[in-house]
């Protein structure tokens, strides 16, 4: 008792190169554990092929296929199937004693500051360098001075929850310098002292941009200044339904629609949402750019979903959220240009990984340097957003304030953050 279960998660390497990994996850069942599973998957960069999940409301058991990410250069197996197993109740002490999981408790915020000379693609560079050492940001605050400097503050937590030593401070400095050189004046890790609030909020939205940023009839169409352009309105293309004349027992939820990063997290979360439970499911391998899942579902009280009206604000939520899981724009800050990406946050509290990633990513290739940035949580009437804001610095090839070019912007925002 007490001793891990290895045997919960299993990694196969594919046999020949470019060949999918086999994850195969056998442990005791929860309400939104496809989800958590889902979700660290995303954030170790990796793309689901396929899977399988099936359970009896105790046990379940997932099978996934999956493969690095273009952009992903390094996946450590071992430390994604340590994440995976901290997922499953049947590896900790807790489940056996009927406890509290200890890893239900939050990890340290840690503060990284560091000072350097500012160049283009800086804050991705140094984004990379936190993904790889698995270091998720939580925070982040940007800063340019007039003479060049860059002054960074990042509040992250360790995946590995080693930061604590003085071996995994120095790996992170050590990663750090080399990758800054010479420009770096000083780098700095340790706990936040109080003058800084982790826990503060985004500067506030002007109604203007939230309005725009958070507005809820993306389905009926693309409004604004903004919107799709021509190739990327095949992602509205989608149908969600439910049937209760399949199984005596389950609702049959079929979905079918153009494939994206992250899609079955963001199928996973708005199903966690509603505390549904997935007794039987297939994620069929992409056929012409489009994705078919057979979801056979069950209420939080072991019954079929029955009412119309749950059926139908469920099948409407996972269309905007399949559709739209991350909203962009590009806006006026007073005299300066802003990017905004929002992100809607489940109601346990945990955001989409690896957005920071990408939007640095997309900027960096783009050419367009980032004068300010920071991240935050916004609420609306019926959910909580995380908001990043980027201020975009004007000196760079782009007119900013040309509609083309903010067009331009959303669109290789976009696509970055959906994998196209």
């Amino acid at each position: 008792m007490g001793m891990l279960c290895d045997d919960a998660v299993l990694i196969q390497k594919g046999k020949n190169p470019g060949e999918p990994h086999v994850i195969t996850i056998n442990c005791p069942d929860k309400t939104g554990i496809s989800c958590d599973i889902c979700r660290t998957i995303l954030d170790y960069g990796l793309y689901i092929t396929k899977g399988d999940v099936s359970t009896d409301g105790r046990w379940c058991y997932i099978v996934l296929w999956v493969v690095p990410q273009s952009s992903i250069p390094i996946v450590r197996w071992p430390n994604l199937k340590n994440r995976l197993l901290s997922l499953c109740p049947s590896c900790t002490v807790s489940f056996y004693l009927n406890q509290p999981s200890p890893c239900s408790l939050p990890s340290p915020v840690y503060l990284l500051s560091f000072c350097c000379l500012d160049r283009k693609g800086l804050l991705y560079d140094v984004t990379q360098v936190l993904c790889e050492l698995e270091l998720t940001i939580e925070r982040v605050k940007v800063t340019t001075t007039p003479d060049g400097r860059v002054l960074d503050l990042f509040f992250i937590t360790d995946n590995l929850e080693l930061l604590h030593t003085k071996k995994r401070q120095d790996e992170t400095c050590e990663q750090l310098h080399s990758v800054l050189g010479d420009s770096c004046i000083s780098c700095e890790l340790k706990l936040p002292v109080p003058q800084y609030d982790f826990h503060q909020g985004s500067s506030s939205l002007s109604p203007v941009v939230s309005e725009e940023l958070f507005r809820c009839d993306l389905l009926d169409k693309e409004i604004g200044p903004q919107a799709l352009s021509p190739d990327m309105t095949k992602l509205k293309k989608a149908n969600v339904t439910m049937d209760n004349s399949l199984s005596p027992s389950h609702t049959l939820l079929q979905i079918q629609c153009i494939d994206h990063k992250g899609l079955l997290y963001d199928i996973m979360r708005t199903l966690k949402d509603y505390n549904i439970q997935i007794a039987y499911g297939r994620f069929c391998p992409v056929t012409k750019d489009k994705r078919e899942l057979d979801l056979f579902i069950l209420q939080k009280d072991g019954k079929k979903i029955v009412d119309p009206e749950k059926q139908t604000a469920i099948c409407s939520r996972l269309k905007v959220e399949m559709l739209h899981p991350l909203r962009v724009i590009v806006a006026n800050r007073g005299p300066d240009t802003e990017l905004l990406v929002a992100n809607p946050v489940e109601l346990s509290g945990s955001g989409r990984p690896r957005v920071f990633y990408d939007v640095t990513l997309a900027l960096k290739t783009l050419g367009i340097c980032i004068f300010s940035a920071e991240i935050g949580r916004h609420s609306t009437a019926d959910r909580e957003w995380e908001v990043y804001r980027f201020l975009l610095d004007e000196n760079c090839k782009f007119e900013l304030s040309n509609m083309v070019v903010r067009n331009q912007i959303v669109d290789t925002v976009r696509r970055t953050l959906m994998g196209w």
